[in-house]
């Protein structure tokens, strides 16, 4: 069911008024650790390329850029870089600012200074809501709320494999090219 879903929303967004667009994002993430008693806060930034139109459907390719100053899984955790796939429903009500829903999954790796591993993996799934505000046919910025469930890879230790889950909590305010 969730196939043919995802099918009917990708063949409706190709006979909406089509669109390329990039995208540049700025934003804040607060993450916490459901397994262990931590948290991790920073900044993060976003490229991404989409199609669709603003008013109906769209599908995104993003790249994430997340800087990373705790020390969760070693003592030189690196900054995390994802790739996400997101599906975006928006809701043409007329008004100067467009809501939208954005749903996908998501993947990342970054570098961390183990004994056993010196990369860790990880996958998402995203849930966000947000909206445009268009300035003109081509340009538009866009404000987000998203929250990631993350699943971590396990790590190996001597006695056995920890794996680790967290939420993610981002803001993000972007801007967006349109062709």
């Amino acid at each position: 069911m969730k196939k043919i879903t995802l099918f009917l929303l990708l063949i409706s967004s190709l006979y909406s008024d089509p669109m390329l667009y990039l995208g540049l994002g700025h934003g804040y993430y607060e993450e916490r650790y459901t397994d262990v008693d931590a948290q991790s806060s920073n900044t993060m930034n976003t490229f991404k390329i989409g199609y669709g139109d603003r008013k109906a459907y769209a599908i995104e390719l993003s790249l994430q850029n997340l800087k990373n100053s705790a020390k969760i899984f070693s003592l030189n955790d690196s900054d995390k870089n994802t790739i996400n796939i997101n599906l975006i429903k928006a809701f043409n009500f007329d008004l100067l600012p467009i809501p939208f829903f954005r749903t996908g999954i998501g993947a990342g790796v970054f570098d961390i200074d183990g004994q056993f591993q010196k990369t860790l993996h990880f996958s998402s799934f995203n849930l966000g809501l947000g909206m445009f505000i268009p300035i003109n046919e081509s340009f538009d910025f866009e404000l987000s709320y998203t929250q990631k469930f993350i699943s971590y890879e396990g790590i190996d230790t001597i006695t056995e494999d920890v794996s680790y889950e967290s939420t993610m909590s981002i803001t993000n305010f972007g801007f967006n090219i349109r062709f």
